[in-house]
C-alpha cells in the first residue's frame, strides 16, 4: 500500500471516529431542543421576479408582534369575520367579472353554495364538477369573499365549480363545517357520479377536504375521483419541524402561537385537537383518492403537507407533491399571476384531467 492511499485511509478513519463521537454526544445529551443561531435569509435567487419583488418589499415577519394582534373573545372574532366578509365580497365579484366567471347562489340540502361557471369549459371537464372548500382558519372566508381561488380554478382549468359556504366558528364550531360538506356531497351524488367529482381547497379548506374524506369513508359513501389539498391545515396542534423552522419566516401565518392556536381552539370547541376529523393527518389514509398537494419552502404548513404526502404514499395512494421555492403559506393566492402560481394551476388541471373519469354522464 503506497503512502498516498494510507494517508487517505487515515483521514477517512478520523472522519468516521469524529462522526461516531458526535453521534454519541447527541445520544447521551439530555437536551431535546436545538438552539439555532441567528442567520441571514436572502431573497431566493431561483424564484420568479414577481416573488423576489414581493419579498424585497415586505418587512421581515415578527412573531412577537403577531401574537399581540390576536383577537380576544368570541364577540371580537365575529366582528372581524363579518368585516372581512363584507370587504372581500366586492373585490371577489370584481375578480369574477374580470375572469368572466359567473357566480350564482343556491341552497343544497339547506347549505348555501355558489355555482361558478367559466366563460369556456374545457371539453374534458364538460361533465365534471370541482367541489371547492374555502380556507380561513374555520373562522373567516364565509360568503362571496371566500371565492377568489374557486374563481381562479374555474377560469384557469375550465371546470365548473361549486363552492360550499359552510358554517364557521365561533358561532358554529366543529362539527358544523364537516356536517355541511357531507350534506352537500351526499346530495350531489344523486346527480353526479363520484368519478366526475373533484374535491379540494386551500389551508383549512385543504384540511377540511381531508377530514371530509375520512368521514365519507366512515359513512360508506363513494369517494371523489381526485382531491386538491393546497397547503392543508392537516394538524391543528403545533407538531412538525416547519412550525418552528419557518416561524417568523412565513409572512402570511408568521407563527402558530397567536391566531392559529386561537382559531384551532375556537373551531374544536373542546374536542381533542388530534381527532382525525379535526387534524386529518392522524387518520387512516387507505383507499384515499389521488391527491394533489401544494406547499412552499417558507410555508409554516410545510410539515403538515409533507406528513400528509407520506401518509398517502405509505398507503400506495397517488400523491402529487408540489413544493415551490420561497413560497410562504398560500403564496399562489397572494401572487395569482406569478409564473409559479400559473404553473401550479396548470399542473392541477393536468392532474384533474388524468384522474377524473372521461366517460361519465350527468
Amino acid at each position: 500500500m503506497n503512502r498516498s492511499i494510507r494517508k487517505i485511509m487515515t483521514i477517512f478513519g478520523m472522519w468516521v471516529i469524529l462522526i461516531h463521537l458526535a453521534s454519541a454526544e447527541l445520544f447521551w445529551s439530555n437536551e431535546k431542543s436545538w438552539i439555532i443561531p441567528e442567520r441571514k435569509l436572502p431573497v431566493p435567487s431561483s424564484a420568479s421576479k414577481e416573488l423576489q419583488a414581493l419579498l424585497t418589499r415586505l418587512p421581515q415577519p415578527n412573531a412577537e408582534k403577531a401574537l399581540k394582534h390576536t383577537p380576544k373573545g368570541k364577540a371580537e372574532w365575529l366582528e372581524i369575520a363579518e368585516a372581512q366578509k363584507e370587504m372581500g365580497a366586492e373585490y371577489t365579484m370584481d375578480y369574477a367579472k374580470e375572469r368572466s366567471v359567473t357566480v350564482k347562489t343556491e341552497k343544497i340540502g339547506g347549505v348555501t353554495c355558489y355555482r361558478l361557471r367559466p366563460a369556456k369549459i374545457a371539453p374534458e371537464h364538460r361533465r365534471h364538477l370541482f367541489i371547492y372548500i374555502h380556507g380561513g382558519a374555520y373562522v373567516f372566508g364565509s360568503g362571496r369573499g371566500g371565492l377568489s381561488e374557486a374563481i381562479t380554478i374555474a377560469d384557469r382549468i375550465g371546470i365548473p365549480v361549486l363552492s360550499i359556504d359552510y358554517r364557521t366558528a365561533p358561532r358554529d364550531p366543529f362539527p358544523a363545517a364537516l356536517e355541511d360538506v357531507v350534506t352537500v356531497y351526499k346530495t350531489l351524488l344523486k346527480t353526479y357520479p363520484p368519478g366526475s367529482i373533484a374535491l379540494g381547497g386551500t389551508s383549512s379548506g385543504g384540511g377540511l377536504t381531508l377530514a371530509a374524506v375520512h368521514k365519507f369513508k366512515a359513512l360508506g359513501l363513494p369517494l371523489p375521483a381526485a382531491l386538491y389539498a393546497g397547503t392543508p391545515w392537516s394538524d391543528l396542534t403545533r407538531t412538525g419541524d416547519s412550525y418552528y423552522i419557518n416561524e417568523g419566516i412565513d409572512h402570511k401565518l408568521v407563527t402558530y402561537g397567536g391566531t392559529l392556536k386561537a382559531t384551532a381552539e375556537l373551531y374544536a370547541n373542546g374536542v381533542d385537537l388530534k381527532n382525525p376529523l379535526l387534524s386529518p393527518v392522524y387518520g387512516d389514509f387507505s383507499r384515499f383518492p389521488p391527491t394533489f398537494l401544494v406547499t412552499g419552502t417558507r410555508d409554516l404548513f410545510l410539515s403538515n403537507t409533507l406528513r400528509v404526502h407520506r401518509k398517502l404514499r405509505e398507503n400506495n395512494i397517488v400523491a402529487d407533491l408540489n413544493v415551490f421555492e420561497g413560497f410562504s403559506h398560500v403564496e399562489y393566492l397572494v401572487l395569482p399571476d406569478s409564473p409559479e402560481a400559473r404553473e401550479m394551476y396548470r399542473e392541477l388541471g393536468l392532474f384533474l384531467s388524468t384522474h377524473l373519469s372521461s366517460s361519465v354522464g350527468r
